[in-house]
């Protein structure tokens, strides 16, 4: 199915009869409905909620973005997500963020409607060695077969690699990107699950959850690198479900 909002034509998938409470999931940096696998149906299956995902501009079957995306693109992504549930039908939502998505659910953690957030590997602040990660992984662009890969999931490819990318890797990026303030303005219950292996960020970033969101944040570190839903899906799915049913008890859904 395609969204049309005002900004893009956007492609989306629900797995489960939409209802207007949900998962809604929120992919990464070089992700898109697509990339989610078998995920989404594994999760509406375990909890027996229904899961909304959608391709954001520049991302799988959507409409391309304009680079260079500006250096506050997570934030900005956060802005429009009130726009993306009404079109949806979606009331109240559990936000599932992945990497750069989980970055954005946190930064949308205080809109109504936001009941619960759960972020898998976010970022709130940069840290050197993910930087120099995402450095290599810009070095295989250019020399190796990651463009050819992604093609296969993005009809706009360099579109997708290098709006995050170039944002990433811009200079002035680690001053403009920091999250801290937006954790402290979550009134929602939240979920962090941070790898152990991950190259991408460190414990820290979930320590800063649990020390700044208000209410505090339950996390979970899975042996898992920065995938944690793919490579470690049992103990993420369990922690997730567990997560879902203590924040939507079954005699609370009507819907």
């Amino acid at each position: 199915m395609r969204l049309h909002l005002p900004f893009g034509r956007l492609e989306a998938r629900w797995w489960g009869a939409p209802a207007p409470t949900a998962l809604v999931l929120l992919h990464e940096g070089l992700g898109s409905v697509g990339l989610w696998r078998d995920f989404p149906e594994r999760l509406c299956a375990a909890t027996g909620r229904p899961v909304f995902a959608w391709s954001r501009l520049g991302y799988g079957r959507s409409d391309p973005a304009k680079l260079p995306r500006p250096l506050d693109y997570m934030s900005r992504e956060a802005a429009l997500l009130p726009q993306v549930l009404a079109a949806a039908g979606i009331e109240g939502a559990v936000l599932v963020g992945h990497s750069d998505g989980g970055s954005i659910a946190a930064a949308a953690g205080d809109q109504p409607g936001v009941l619960g957030l759960v972020l898998i590997a976010p970022h709130f602040v940069t840290e050197a060695a993910g930087l120099a990660a995402i450095a290599a992984t810009r070095a295989a662009y250019a020399g190796g077969d990651l463009r050819a890969r992604l093609a296969r999931h993005h009809d706009h490819p360099d579109n997708a690699f290098l709006g995050w990318a170039d944002a990433w890797l811009d200079p002035d990026f680690p001053l403009a990107f920091d999250l801290r303030p937006a954790l402290a303005r979550i009134v929602a219950p939240t979920l962090v699950i941070q790898g152990n292996d991950d190259p991408y960020g460190t414990r820290h970033q979930a320590d800063l959850a649990a020390a700044l969101i208000p209410a505090g944040a339950v996390v979970a570190c899975p042996a898992a690198a920065h995938a944690p839903h793919l490579e470690a899906p049992a103990e993420t799915l369990a922690a997730i479900t567990d997560f879902i049913r203590t924040l939507l008890p079954e005699t609370q859904d009507a819907d």
